[in-house]
């Protein structure tokens, strides 16, 4: 036979010969154990964490949501600027309808009778001046309150601030060391929640199927005794985010109401409700208070009798409700099943070439195990001969 011959044989063999597991049967207790707890451990982890606690036979949706609120609530102020007054939905709630949130007022800076006029500026480094030359017609500073009109003018009998174009009289930002509507933490809202899951045309409402117009008339969110109930004292809301109501009221703040719908769908589990938790959202570092709090600005309009447009600027501080809707349902599928039986198949069938392994290289013995692993059957002899490899001496 030519050398080229031989090289084309020895080739098919190496490409197309056959090779099929033997078993052999090795009498070592502690590789037995082994790879006996190794499987165990695969077993564990596919049965308890993959299947028990992650659901991956599952097929999954995420929720599609809607959101709709109504706080209602009474209080009486009797303040110096505006004296007896009463409070009623229509005046604290701003806006009237939010997108997933509402908003509460508690506080207030309130400057009336506002009309477009030149008036001095508020005393700052970049208004004060001391003549006429000091001032630019036209300027408008973003931290000012107007446009300059170029006029120096005496802002009080030791200070003068240029002269701006704007709605006078300026506002002037105060301290407040109590809320205003220190009655709004009684106020109640009341959360209407729909979700839905497309995937598995589920359909399900935070007002539950028992729940009837006579139980909203008295029920209240109560974690221990009414947690089914859409219902929530503002002030319980705040409590339960580790926040007290009347500091948070002064200068306002951003209130998360989480709602879970994470739901197992299977006809074994029906768990399927809403899960409620509060936390404060804006930033409330103890050190670095730096503008803290939620304010906004907004006005009033007026006419007077004859017909001059006049305003009152309201400075609003209070409390946003951020009502978060968030979760993922699953349901039992086939496929998901399949993919990781397969997988879990996969990992056992690693664990013989573990165990194999350390069989022919950690063993006293594994130059004997090495050889008795793999034979070569000689058919046209009718033999077996073993092939060893060596991977160390013993």
């Amino acid at each position: 036979m030519s050398k080229s011959a031989g090289c084309c044989k020895s080739f098919l063999h190496y490409a197309f010969d056959y090779e099929t597991p033997k078993t052999v049967v090795i009498p070592d207790l502690g590789v037995g154990f082994l790879f006996r707890f190794t499987q165990f451990l695969v077993v564990v982890y596919v049965v308890g964490y993959v299947c028990v606690v992650q659901k991956a036979y599952q097929e999954t949706d995420t929720l599609i949501s809607t959101v709709s609120t109504k706080v209602k609530g009474f209080a009486l102020t009797n303040t110096s600027d505006m004296g007896p007054r009463f409070w009623d939905v229509a005046d604290y709630v701003i806006p009237p309808q939010g997108d997933h949130s509402f908003f509460v007022l508690t506080n207030m800076v309130v400057t009336p009778k506002q009309v477009q006029s030149r008036c001095p500026e508020l005393p700052s480094p970049s208004s004060i001046c001391v003549d006429d030359c000091d001032c630019v017609e036209g300027r408008s500073d973003p931290r000012g309150n107007g446009i300059q009109t170029g006029l120096c003018e005496n802002y009080s009998t030791t200070v003068q601030t240029c002269e701006v174009l704007s709605w006078c009289p300026l506002e002037i930002d105060t301290n407040l060391p109590t809320p205003l509507l220190a009655a709004a933490e009684n106020f109640t809202v009341l959360i209407k929640n729909s979700i839905t899951y497309p995937k598995f045309n589920f359909h399900r409402r935070n007002i539950l199927p028992y729940i009837t117009s006579s139980y909203l008339k008295k029920c209240e969110f109560n974690r221990s005794t009414d947690p089914d109930c859409p219902i929530f004292r503002l002030k319980h809301i705040v409590s339960e985010a580790g926040e007290d109501f009347q500091d948070m009221a002064v200068k306002g703040g951003i209130l998360g109401i989480l709602i879970d719908w994470s739901c197992d769908l299977d006809w074994w589990a029906g768990n399927c409700f809403p899960k409620y938790s509060f936390r404060r959202l804006d930033n409330k570092h103890p050190v670095n208070n730096v503008a803290p709090g939620y304010n906004f600005r907004f006005a009033k309009y007026y006419k007077t009798a004859d017909g001059e447009e006049t305003r009152t600027l309201i400075k609003a501080y209070g409390i946003r409700f951020d009502v978060i809707v968030f979760g993922t349902a699953g349901k039992f599928s086939i496929v998901p099943t399949i993919v990781n039986l397969g997988a879990a198949l996969s990992f056992l069938s690693l664990v013989p070439a573990v165990a194999d392994w350390i069989l022919v290289t950690c063993t006293r013995k594994r130059d004997l195990y090495s050889r008795h692993k793999t034979a070569y059957l000689n058919e046209d002899a009718d033999t077996e001969v073993t092939v060893g490899t060596t991977y160390g001496t013993q």
